[in-house]
């Protein structure tokens, strides 16, 4: 690209303009633009009319969408492989979220018995992969997956996958279960109450409220029943736990952990592991793995067969304990008990809506306060940091939640005095 058509993407990437369709080149093709976008949708087009799309339907639908290039860089930039797991967990599993899934096993306890009855997982795990997909229905997404998915479809990364979710999206949309302005979602094309992608869904979503349409946009019993069929053929084992906390002895040989290295629970009895309350393990001499997320110094566990269940629903182990520490959460268990080694610990959504009100009463323009931790933010929240003299990173952690409440309270008190 010369240096004239990188002006603009340099300015770009500074925030300062929107990101030109030339900024993001394909493979051998250093002027990328309209035309190879438009020759790249006509192989497309082929692709989806051979898997039975027929042309009026994907021409209506696909043939007049703009390219959305904002996506592009969110390939590389999932926060389950880039947050420190105390700061997402913190976010994932807070007392704001656990009284709301309680709330919803109890709203919809009936629904929830069918569906235990049917596919034998319980309902905390089912609601905490809800809470945690999309708030209880709250939170769906706001990108158009048409539109995402065709950009991602002509650039970037993994662009087979991609084609193969925007048929699949338009097959939703062709058997009249969806209608397309309802398809809305994440960046990468998943969607409704538990977020299925669209090849997933055409798999596995169920139509469980028997209106004849599997909708997991708006039906909360289709997307409870989904999701329960999912963790059910991802080979979830009735009445098993997902693993618990364990402690581990002194000098413990940390090089035999990990989700994959299983063993027999005898083994780890064997090597001195207890429950963390110094109880004996418990359960059938099934293989087993010891997982330390951020190795001796932090929480250990022992996980079972649905762990790995729940893994598959998105390949990440942060997100798996999510979802489990959740599930566990709303049976009215407590929390962890051995400290993440940190002495900064994450913030809750409510303690970060509060950082965001104190950023916003200091003059800093960050938009609305919503617990979303975003660039803005960040940008505000290290420059509080220089001005304080700590560590400028831009983390919204409990030290500088604590400085600006104590700052608030000084400036409040000279103000009084």
């Amino acid at each position: 690209m010369s240096n004239s058509r990188l002006l603009p993407c340099v300015l770009a990437a500074l925030g300062a303009i929107a990101l030109p369709l030339q900024c993001f080149a394909a493979p051998g093709d250093e002027s990328y633009g309209a035309a190879a976008f438009d020759r790249c949708l006509a192989g497309v087009r082929t692709q989806a009319l051979g898997a039975g799309i027929s042309a009026a339907v994907f021409d209506q639908h696909v043939g007049t969408v703009t390219p959305d290039v904002s996506v592009l860089p969110l390939l590389d930039s999932q926060p389950e492989f880039k947050t420190p797991i105390w700061d997402y967990l913190a976010g994932l599993v807070d007392t704001e979220r656990v009284e709301d899934g309680q709330a919803m096993l109890r709203e919809h306890a009936a629904t929830l018995k069918r569906v235990e009855s049917q596919y034998g997982v319980d309902p905390a795990t089912v609601v905490a992969v809800w809470g945690v997909e999309s708030d209880f229905g709250k939170t769906f997404g706001k990108r158009p997956l048409l539109t995402s998915l065709t950009t991602l479809s002509c650039m970037g990364r993994r662009q087979p996958f991609f084609r193969g979710e925007l048929i699949a999206t338009l097959q939703i949309v062709q058997a009249g279960d969806v209608a397309a302005d309802k398809l809305v979602g994440s960046w990468a094309g998943a969607f409704g109450h538990t977020q299925f992608m669209p090849s997933t869904y055409r798999r596995i979503a169920v139509d469980f409220d028997g209106d004849g349409r599997r909708d997991l946009v708006g039906s909360v019993p289709d997307a409870l029943a989904s999701t329960a069929n999912y963790l059910k053929r991802s080979g979830w084992r009735t009445g098993e736990p997902w693993g618990y906390e364990v402690r581990l002895p002194a000098n413990f040989d940390a090089s035999v952990s990990g989700r994959t290295s299983r063993r027999p629970l005898s083994f780890w009895t064997g090597r001195g592991i207890t429950r963390v309350d110094g109880a004996p393990l418990a359960g059938s001499d099934k293989p087993t793995a010891l997982m330390l997320p951020v190795g001796k110094s932090g929480p250990a566990f022992l996980v079972f067969k649905n762990f790995d269940a729940i893994y598959s629903y998105n390949a990440a182990e942060s997100y798996a304990f999510a979802i489990a520490l959740l599930a566990d959460r709303l049976r009215g268990q407590g929390g962890l008990v051995t400290a993440w080694p940190t002495d900064d610990p994450g913030l809750s959504r409510r303690e970060r809506r509060e950082l965001q009100m104190l950023l916003l009463q200091r003059g800093h323009e960050i938009g609305e306060v919503d617990g979303m931790i975003g660039s803005a933010s960040r940008a505000a929240i290290k420059r509080e940091q220089e001005r304080l003299g700590m560590s400028a990173d831009g983390r919204a952690g409990q030290a500088i939640l604590r400085a600006l409440q104590h700052a608030t309270r000084e400036a409040g008190a000279g103000t009084s005095g």
